[in-house]
C-alpha cells in the first residue's frame, strides 16, 4: 500500500470489496443479489453516484455458477480478480484495496445480507459526521437473533469461553461475556461510538482513512484481521456503530469449522497479542 488518493482523485463513490475462498454458492448469490438491491436504492437515493465491486477469486470462484449479471444490472462496475491463489483473507482485500479511487469502501463477507436500505442509511450517516471514518452496522443471524460484535479488548479467557466452550457451560461465564460483547453499551435506537473492536463481516471505511492504515496487516492469513485494523482505526479517525444500518450475517465460528480453522485462530490470536499485549484474564 503505497498510495493515498486525494477527494480530487475520487474515480467512483463506493467501492466494495468480497474476498471468496470455495464459497458456499447459494450464500454467495443471495449476498451479491441483496448487495445489488442495496446499490440500486443508493443509485436511486442518488443519482450520478458511481459503484465498483471487485471479486477477490481466492480459490474456487466460478463465474458459470455465480452469476454476476445481477450486480452488474445494478449499476455496478463489478470485477473478478483471479490467479493469486489463497493469499488469505486481508491480503485479498488488499488487491482491492491497493486499486480502489473511491470516497468509501466497504469490506464485505461472502455470507452477508444487507438490508435494502442499508448503503443509503450508511451514506447519510457518514456525510453527517465527517470525524467517522469506520461504521460498522446492527448484525443478526439468520434466526433474527441480534449478533454483538462489537468487543472490547479480549481476554484469552474471554476467546476461549466464545469459541470453544460448550453452549450449555456458558452460562457461569455470561456476565463476563456480556461485558466483552457489550450488551449493556448496544442500543439497537442509538449510535455507539468508539467500540474498541468491530466486526470484520462488513467495515465501511472513508477510502482514505483505510488506505492511510495500509489496509489488513498481511501477516493474518485468517482471523484477528478486522480486530487489528479495529483497534489501529482509532488512531486515525472515530468508528462509529450505527443500529439504523442492518445486516443479516451467515458466519459461525473457528470451532464450528474443524481443526484446520482452530489451527489457524490460535495462530492469528498469537500474532495479535504480540503486537497488542497479552491479557490473560
Amino acid at each position: 500500500m503505497t498510495v493515498v488518493h486525494t477527494p480530487h482523485t475520487w474515480i467512483e463513490d463506493l467501492s466494495v470489496s468480497v474476498v471468496v475462498y470455495r464459497p458456499h454458492h447459494a450464500l454467495l448469490a443471495r449476498t451479491l443479489a441483496c448487495l445489488s438491491v442495496a446499490c440500486r436504492a443508493l443509485a436511486e437515493a442518488r443519482p450520478g453516484w458511481r459503484i465498483r465491486c471487485w471479486i477477490i477469486d481466492n480459490g474456487g470462484f466460478d463465474e458459470t455458477r455465480i452469476s454476476l449479471e445481477s450486480v452488474r444490472s445494478a449499476g455496478i462496475d463489478c470485477s473478478v480478480l483471479s490467479g493469486h491463489g489463497n493469499v488469505g483473507y486481508g491480503r485479498g482485500h488488499n488487491l482491492a484495496i491497493e486499486r480502489i479511487r473511491s470516497r468509501y469502501h466497504l469490506i464485505l463477507n461472502p455470507d452477508v445480507d444487507l438490508e435494502s436500505d442499508a448503503l443509503i442509511r450508511a451514506a447519510e450517516f457518514l456525510d453527517r459526521h465527517p470525524k467517522a471514518g469506520l461504521l460498522t452496522p446492527s448484525i443478526a443471524d439468520e434466526r433474527g437473533g441480534h449478533q454483538y460484535l462489537c468487543r472490547r479488548y479480549p481476554a484469552l479467557l474471554d476467546l476461549f469461553v466464545r469459541g470453544f466452550l460448550p453452549v450449555r457451560l456458558r452460562a457461569a461465564f455470561s456476565r463476563r461475556l456480556a461485558r466483552y460483547e457489550m450488551r449493556a453499551e448496544i442500543d439497537e435506537a442509538v449510535v455507539l461510538w468508539e467500540p474498541p473492536i468491530v466486526s470484520g463481516c462488513f467495515m465501511l471505511f472513508r477510502t482514505d482513512v483505510l488506505q492511510r492504515l495500509g489496509g489488513f496487516d498481511p501477516r493474518y492469513f485468517l482471523y484477528f484481521e478486522d480486530y487489528d485494523l479495529s483497534l489501529r482505526a482509532h488512531e486515525v479517525a472515530s468508528v462509529a456503530y450505527v443500529p439504523a444500518v442492518r445486516i443479516v450475517h451467515h458466519g459461525g465460528g473457528a470451532s464450528r469449522k474443524g481443526w484446520a480453522h482452530i489451527r489457524m485462530f490460535a495462530a492469528s490470536a498469537v500474532k495479535f497479542y504480540n503486537r497488542f499485549g497479552w491479557k490473560w484474564l
